[in-house]
């Protein structure tokens, strides 16, 4: 597995990723229409690309194919953290917030903020996240739960 920094070419691998994901793993913590809503079909990969500009994002790879990614803004909110449902439990998200973490850290962030999903906030608090709040987001009319969650850096 390789950590290498995100280009625009990664968008549309990166979008299939994150929607095959949430239909694979996701769906034992969210009903079908949170899944549906959220994995849309109608994404639009120029508007999904466009997230991606002005952040810090990497993809982790292996064997040329990505198997995970994130990104997070230059305030320290992590955005998107996904890994391939495929290479779950092997590492690959620790060592992307670990790159996350190393950037906040030269910016002199006093902290990375995420919201996490229900399946997500396990890990995140491995990481050292805690809970501010539990908080129900809209996606496509319908609602999600998920966590806001911090880690302090320095």
């Amino acid at each position: 597995m390789m950590i290498r920094t995100f280009t625009p070419h990664d968008a549309a691998e990166c979008l299939a990723l994150f929607r095959h994901t949430i239909r694979e793993i996701n769906r034992r913590d969210y009903s079908p229409a949170q899944i549906n809503a959220w994995a849309s079909d109608d994404i639009s990969l120029d508007a999904w690309a466009k997230r991606f500009e002005g952040r810090i994002a990497y993809v982790a790879t292996h064997a040329g194919a990505i198997v995970g990614f994130t990104d997070m803004t230059e305030a320290g909110n992590l955005d998107r953290l996904f890994v391939s449902a495929d290479f779950q439990r092997q590492g690959i998200a620790r060592q992307l917030v670990l790159k996350l973490i190393e950037n906040a850290t030269e910016w002199d962030c006093d902290g990375i903020t995420t919201e996490a999903s229900i399946t997500a906030k396990p890990f995140f608090e491995s990481m050292g996240f805690t809970v501010i709040q539990e908080q129900s987001v809209q996606c496509r009319g319908i609602a999600l739960t998920n966590f806001e969650m911090r880690l302090p850096i320095g």
